[in-house]
């Protein structure tokens, strides 16, 4: 049969929400189409992949190629669907035993010469893993490995290369080893309110507003030392849960800005006077999570406050009040 379905995942905001990758192959003249909603990123996929199949010692079909990505009214974006698709290609062509494949999701960018890049959301796309009604291994590429094993329950096979993915699925060929987690580094010291000298007004209300969750505004001359107490807040608030910080890691995630060294770090985040409100608040025709999101479980700070334009400070309004953001899109 010329057909294989393979599984991954699609980022939409926080969730990720599970893909089928459909590859069928057909008679007709030589063609390679991608269908589903797939954005410029997903579009070009098909040069990689064609790429990473020769260069990897595997055979291209001369044959009609179609790929649908179902739901097919969900947007699909970024590169992590290279993989997939190169796996479902070499399923489809009978390159590949597809014996063992309903059991993993696959997920990652491929080079021309075949080996594996890092992508983002990889916590996220763990986490939503996990909690899914069945339980599959995810194969990801090396640099994802940490990031994605912070999910504690998900079973994590890392790669290098699309060689190692598909050896795992041969029968006399090594296979890829679950990834056990790296110990995780404690958290470095955050800088010391023992610099600041005086001050112990501002001193008493900033750890007033640390212990009841409040915000505080500052005003005072240039000079008086307001940056440098807001930039030490963080030193004020109590060390990150499990569940504080996976949260704060799969936001972090989503941007691509995660590393372990960040783990059970509170988040500290001083955008400029300039930003925009979409920045600001998240948003964009692809949704990605904003300052005041990056800033979840740490500290928001904005600088120099009047000089923000007013449209960008009415935008926290909402969030000051409720403690949330929510963002639609028509």
């Amino acid at each position: 049969m010329s057909l294989a379905v393979i599984h991954s995942r699609a980022l939409c905001g926080m969730e990720a929400p599970s893909v089928s990758v459909e590859v069928h192959l057909a008679t007709g003249l030589p063609a390679f189409t991608i269908v589903g909603l797939p954005d410029t990123e997903v579009r070009e996929s098909k040069e990689r992949v064609r790429s990473a199949l020769q260069n990897a010692g595997f055979d291209t079909p001369p044959r009609r190629i179609t790929v649908n990505l179902a739901p097919a009214d969900l947007p699909k974006d970024s590169s992590r669907f290279d993989l997939p698709i190169a796996v479902g290609i070499l399923a489809a062509s009978g390159q590949l035993q597809r014996a063992r494949l309903d059991d993993y999701e696959f997920a990652g960018e491929l080079s021309l010469s075949g080996e594996l890049r890092p992508m983002r959301g990889a916590l996220a796309m763990a986490l939503a893993m996990q909690r899914g009604p069945k339980r599959r291994a995810f194969i990801v590429p090396q640099a994802n490995a940490d990031e994605a094993a912070l999910a504690s329950d998900a079973a994590i096979y890392p790669a290098s290369n699309l060689l190692e993915v598909c050896a795992h699925f041969a029968r006399d060929a090594p296979r890829l080893a679950r990834h056990i987690p790296a110990p995780v580094p404690s958290p470095p010291g955050y800088p010391d309110f023992a610099d600041v000298k005086g001050q112990q007004a501002v001193k008493r209300a900033l750890v007033v507003a640390a212990a009841g969750s409040h915000s505080v505004l500052m005003v005072g001359p240039p000079g008086a030392g307001k940056t440098m107490l807001a930039s030490r807040f963080p030193a004020l608030l109590p060390p990150m849960s499990d569940e504080e910080a996976i949260q704060a890691a799969a936001v972090h995630s989503l941007n691509g800005s995660f590393s372990a060294a960040q783990w059970k770090v509170r988040p500290y985040r001083s955008p400029h006077h300039t930003t925009s409100a979409a920045a600001l608040i998240g948003g964009g025709s692809v949704p990605r999570p904003g300052e005041v999101s990056l800033a979840h479980c740490g500290v928001l700070f904005l600088d120099e406050l009047p000089e923000f334009d007013r449209k960008v400070l009415e935008v926290l309004r909402q969030p000051l009040e409720s403690g949330r953001i929510t963002i639609s899109r028509a």
